[in-house]
């Protein structure tokens, strides 16, 4: 039997659709297979296409998957899928059974016309990065022990994905990102890391980052809704900001598609950290 799908494209973290990470949606794929649900994301060609399945009213089983293979949670096609869904049913909440865990995502309309998603991760977690992993990784990336910022403490972090948050001292130290794609991804496939959270501290509450995914086959995201609840995580734990706290992330300005993240780090341990973004169709 022959499964018909509408396969939907949207860039998440920008109004504009010159900006943002873009994201693929199928809003029903029951009967997809595995096999199938690679194909399409090869197809599509995008860091991540989401494949949601309808369980009940608002309630959706999630696959996630890059060009190479599934992950287990995608901030920002959850967000594109948010709003997708949101255009053509209505906004509100919606609950995603994810292979990470149960994540609610809610849509809501702005006042310039723009749609925004705010998805609630599953609970945080760091872990420290050994010495040699973090020599392996400053190695392939040709970053110099140096060349990071000493306040923010390299770990390894999970709000869906883990992601190894790696701090640079400079803004320049960031922008200069020209890493070795086969040694990074080797190391990333052995420790099962998603991408590599990189990040400088412009102020307190305003951060720029940079995500390597070679395992994806994708050289650099624009927009990393997972890594920015992941961080977001990271600061509460180890005191680098004051909850309640909204720390803004800036993305993709080094690769010409500029994102905005918003990260509502809640006071309380142990609960998600809230991700909020917009998105739009692409043509």
């Amino acid at each position: 039997m022959m499964v018909i799908m509408e396969i939907l494209r949207y860039t998440a973290f920008s109004a504009d659709p010159a900006g943002g990470n873009p994201a693929g949606v199928v809003l029903d794929a029951t009967g997809l297979g595995d096999a199938e649900m690679q194909r399409v994301a090869a197809e599509v060609g995008y860091s991540e296409t989401a494949f949601l399945v309808p369980d009940e009213d608002r309630h959706f089983t999630v696959r996630y998957f890059s060009p190479k293979a599934e992950v287990p949670f995608c901030g920002h096609a959850t967000i594109a899928s948010a709003v997708a869904y949101s255009e053509r049913h209505g906004l509100g909440v919606l609950y995603l059974d994810t292979r990470a865990g149960l994540v609610e995502v809610s849509t809501k309309a702005q006042a310039d016309g723009a749609t925004t998603a705010t998805l609630i991760s599953v609970e945080p977690q760091t872990k420290p990065i050994s010495a040699r992993d973090l020599a392996a990784l400053l190695e392939a990336l040709h970053w110099r022990p140096g060349d990071l910022d000493p306040t923010l403490p390299p770990r390894i972090a999970f709000a869906g994905a883990w992601h190894p948050i790696v701090a640079a001292a400079s803004r320049q130290r960031l922008a200069d990102l020209d890493y070795d794609m086969a040694a990074l991804a080797s190391l990333m496939a052995q420790r099962d890391w998603t991408t590599i959270d990189l990040v400088y501290r412009e102020s307190a509450l305003t951060f720029h980052a940079r995500n390597p995914f070679p395992p994806g086959g994708v050289v650099e995201d624009p927009a990393t809704g997972a890594a920015a609840a992941a961080l977001g995580g990271y600061l509460r734990e180890f005191g680098l900001v004051a909850p309640p706290a909204t720390v803004t992330v800036h993305q993709g300005q080094d690769m010409g598609r500029p994102s905005l993240l918003a990260i509502e780090i809640p006071a309380q341990s142990g609960t998600g950290i809230a991700v909020t973004g917009a998105a739009v169709a692409l043509s």
